[in-house]
């Protein structure tokens, strides 16, 4: 399976319009994480996002993916002590 069984992420950190979703997939040596980080932006009333990134974007790019990188690893390190406390649900937005 390509995502979790709720095809919803596992995370999502964003800062102003960037986001970073993080993915949890099962495989045979356990969860691993992936993560998409996408660009929100507004066409007429509807929300959509891109992959595409201007050059004012760039830095926000980096924070968040430093960012999803830090959760994914104190969640694995989490689950690899026990502490289970690795599927944190709650965005955390700036």
């Amino acid at each position: 399976m390509a995502k979790n069984s709720t095809n919803r992420p596992v995370h999502e950190i964003r800062m102003g319009r960037i986001r970073a979703a993080i993915w949890a997939n099962e495989t045979e040596k356990g969860v691993r994480h992936n993560v998409t980080i996408t660009r929100l932006y507004k066409d007429g009333d509807d929300w959509k996002d891109s992959p595409s990134y201007g050059r004012d974007d760039l830095l926000l790019v980096s924070k968040v993916s430093n960012q999803a990188h830090t959760w994914i690893f104190e969640s694995e390190s989490a689950e690899a002590n026990g502490n289970g406390n690795g599927d944190r649900s709650e965005e955390d937005s700036f």
